[in-house]
Order: C-alpha cells, then structure tokens, then sequence
C-alpha cells in the first residue's frame, strides 16, 4: 500500500486535519488512489476503505460526519456522523463533538477547515464559486460563533483547488462578483484566449478575511494541474474521462481535548 499524501497547515497544528490527496487508496481505474467520492463511478466498497484509511490517519476509529454536496452556501450542525442515506444536503458542517471527523470531498473547488481551539469548535466546508459567492464561509463561521468560537480566534485554511490560470470562464460568469462588489474584478484576469480567469482561492481568502477570520493560510496546490496527487473535474473533462474521483478534507477535535 502506498502512503497517504496529506497537505497540512501550520496554522492548525495540534488539530487533527488534513487535505488528502489521490496517493494510498485502493480505487482502481480512472479514479485510481484515494478516490473518497461516492458520487462517483466507483466501487463504494472502495470509497468506504479509502474514507476509513483516511480517518485513521487522523484519528483512529473516528466516524466521518459528511453532507450530500449541492454547490450552497448552507450548514449543517453534526454531533454524530450521519447515515448515507440521511445527510443533510449542504455544504458546510461544523462541530463541537469530540472524536468525530467532518469531511467534505472536492474536485477542483475549495476545501476549507477552521478551528477555534479556545472554543473547541472545528469547521470543514466546501466552497466552489456557486457556495463561495453565495456565502458558504461566511455561514460556516456563524455557525461556529453560535457554538462558542469567536472570529478573531479562528484559524482557516484553504486546501488545494484550481489555479486561476487554468480557471477560464465565460464574460458572463463575472457578472454575479462584479455586482456583489466591483472590486472582485482583481480575482479576474485575462488568459491567452482573451477570456478571462477566475482566482477561486484568493476569493476565498478575502470573504474569510472580511468576515473577521484571525488566520487565514492558503495551500497553494494546483489540483488541475498535478494529475499524480489531486483529482480535478475539469481536467478529467478536458481529457474526455468517463468519471473522475474526488479527495476529501477532514478536521476533528482530538478525543482528549475536552
């Protein structure tokens, strides 16, 4: 078995967290690795074994609380992991649970985890340009102040997605970022083809900025552009794949904690 590639941050030492990429799974074929989407075409026996390995890499036996992704701004409270066939349909989960993992999966768009250890509040969401304009962090972060946290004390990190410079969009796609704020056209450049290139990241860093986050640390990881270590849906839609797979992202509070 190969082992795991996790991206840490230095902001979140001593919680148990990690960005995972494709390396240590047991997928086969086009998702080989760690494929921890069951959304996709995979075996979910797989899935389930890529998960668990997952997990215990951060906390051993601990139970993974993951929502049914839909591309919103909304959150859910987890005190225990849910059923497959009962999670909530969101985009964020936030926790004061001790032992218990929240996860969310990505596949170009941004994975987020935040941490308020004086409160003993994690937070994990999934923020691509659909949750990230309509506000999914900044929902993340009033959930985690409902269950204690302050915003000052909250150390967010933004794991690996798509670089803006394999980002190109359509003209239309400023139009919602241009009338939220005219400012967000610096999060927009042009490409060789003239059309423009969205910085999904650096967007995602200003709205945690804004809304009073303390820390704020960025991966820095280009997931289109590493096929060895992430999966990406665009580049397996360039490619013409027939699936593609998806890497979770998992923050906990260490059972001895509290």
């Amino acid at each position: 078995m190969s082992s795991l590639d996790i991206v840490t941050a230095p902001p979140l030492a001593g919680v148990p967290h990690g960005f995972f990429g494709r390396g240590g799974g047991v997928s086969q074929p086009p998702v080989e690795g760690l494929n921890c989407g069951f959304g996709t075409d995979d075996d979910p026996q797989a899935v389930t074994t890529n998960r668990r390995r997952a997990a215990d890499a951060l906390i051993e036996g601990a139970a993974i609380a993951a929502p049914y992704q839909v591309h919103s701004p909304d959150v859910a409270v987890a005190t225990e992991a849910w059923p497959q066939g009962e999670r909530p349909r969101c985009d964020a989960v936030v926790t004061r649970t001790p032992g218990l993992l929240l996860g969310i999966v990505t596949a170009d768009c941004a994975p987020v985890l935040f941490s308020d250890t004086d409160a003993g509040v994690v937070g994990a969401a999934h923020a691509g340009w659909r949750g990230a304009i309509g506000g999914v962090t900044d929902k993340t972060i009033g959930a985690m102040i409902r269950l204690g946290a302050e915003p000052r004390r909250i150390r967010a990190a933004v794991g690996p997605c798509i670089a803006q410079k394999n980002y190109e969009v359509g003209e239309d796609f400023m139009a919602p970022f241009l009338e939220e704020d005219p400012a967000n056209a610096r999060f927009f450049r042009e490409g060789a083809s003239g059309k423009p290139h969205f910085d999904l990241e650096s967007y995602v860093a200003a709205r945690l900025a804004g809304a009073g986050v303390g820390t704020v640390w960025l991966a820095g990881e280009d997931t289109y552009a590493q096929p060895d270590r992430f999966y990406s849906f665009r580049r397996a839609t360039h490619e013409g794949a027939p699936t593609y797979g998806r890497q979770i992202s998992l923050i906990g509070i260490a059972p001895e904690a509290r």
